[in-house]
């Protein structure tokens, strides 16, 4: 038994749930691990999130966002048991209904859940910002510029030293025109971290999951992270209805809205082929490379809109397409780079 099983074993004994049936939950793409708890004499659920300080987690964010989430009338876990020194936490269970899940089983509910979604993003834009929250919009542009050594450069096989500058002298601009963050942004607002709980009132049917990155950014950025989802195919339709509710509901110019969302979204992007490229080349998960492609087809979207003209011909001509063979040198690479 390793030290760390050992110690959970000990927290879990010292609570209400020493009796419960533990079942394994897949992970997401940290360094966290999840179990479903089940105790069948009171037949109380909940999830158990084992995140160790020794591999630089820290369950305090979450807490301290997820009392931020449920003061403004939103629906974050309530919180059943916590160790903070060893990252240790029992959360309320949401249940199954993740949002990917409930559009794979009944598609028609799509355009309802995704409404529902766009409720509560409204409702957190127009929240008092989270109390000592960063600023994300100093940080945008090097993490989007990572995308050169954790994909561009792999993919090609190239030194691009000379494209990563020419690309940050068009996106920075762009990502400058965008401001200090206004609102709190959560980063990961899309449908594997939202669960679909009907039950509950607006804005309340939307259960929030993986939020402890939370910063201040702009209105834009978690409704792009919704409707141009990295793991699934949101309908254009719904895409288009998810854009104008949400600025309708917070009067934003189209016009504007439109241009800025872009933007987000082509740095958002390129972070989330940093991630990918890094889930497979450092952390020997290569599945992840299989969901660059759709995020390339986001990037190329976004790039289309007439503001963009400049960093979309840096992008196109420097940054590698994922095709077949660039997806198979990609895999091949798995696992090559020890360090971060």
């Amino acid at each position: 038994m390793t030290e760390r099983t050992q110690l959970l074993n000990e927290f879990l004994s010292n609570s209400i749930w020493h009796s419960a049936q533990r079942t394994a939950l897949a992970g997401d793409a940290s360094l966290r691990r999840y179990e479903r708890l089940f105790d069948p004499t009171s037949g109380r659920r909940a999830i158990l999130m084992d995140a160790s300080p020794e591999k630089g987690e820290d369950v305090r964010p979450f807490l301290k966002v997820a009392a931020y989430l449920r003061e403004n009338n939103l629906s974050a876990p309530q919180i059943y048991e916590a160790d903070e020194k060893d990252g240790f936490l029992v959360l309320e269970d949401f249940g199954h209904d993740l949002f990917d899940v409930v559009c794979d089983t009944d598609p028609q509910k799509e355009i309802e859940i995704y409404a529902a979604a766009v409720d509560a993003l409204a409702v957190l834009a127009l929240a008092p910002p989270l109390k000592g929250a960063i600023d994300f919009q100093p940080t945008m542009l090097d993490l989007a510029l990572s995308s050169f050594k954790w994909y561009a450069e792999p993919a090609s096989g190239y030194a691009l030293s000379n494209a990563k500058a020419e690309c940050a002298a068009a996106l920075a601009p762009l990502i400058d025109s965008l401001g200090a963050g206004q609102v709190t942004i959560l980063r990961d607002f899309h449908a594997q971290n939202l669960l679909w709980l009907p039950n509950r009132p607006t804005p309340k049917n939307v259960g929030m999951l993986d939020f402890q990155d939370a910063m201040l950014g702009h209105p834009a950025y978690d409704l792009i992270s919704l409707t141009t989802d990295a793991r699934r195919d949101v309908s254009p339709n719904v895409q288009r209805m998810c854009i104008n509710r949400f600025a309708t509901q917070l009067d934003l110019d189209p016009v504007k809205f439109a241009r800025d969302a872009a933007i987000c979204s082509v740095q958002r992007n390129l972070r989330i082929l940093t991630i990918f490229g890094r889930m497979s080349l450092y952390f020997k998960k290569p599945h992840y490379v299989d969901l660059i492609p759709r995020v390339w087809g986001h990037l190329m979207k976004d790039l289309a809109h007439p503001d963009l003209e400049a960093l979309a011909k840096v992008i196109k001509t420097t940054v590698p397409a994922p095709s077949t063979d660039i997806l198979k040198r990609l895999k091949e690479q798995c696992g090559t780079v020890s360090t971060l």
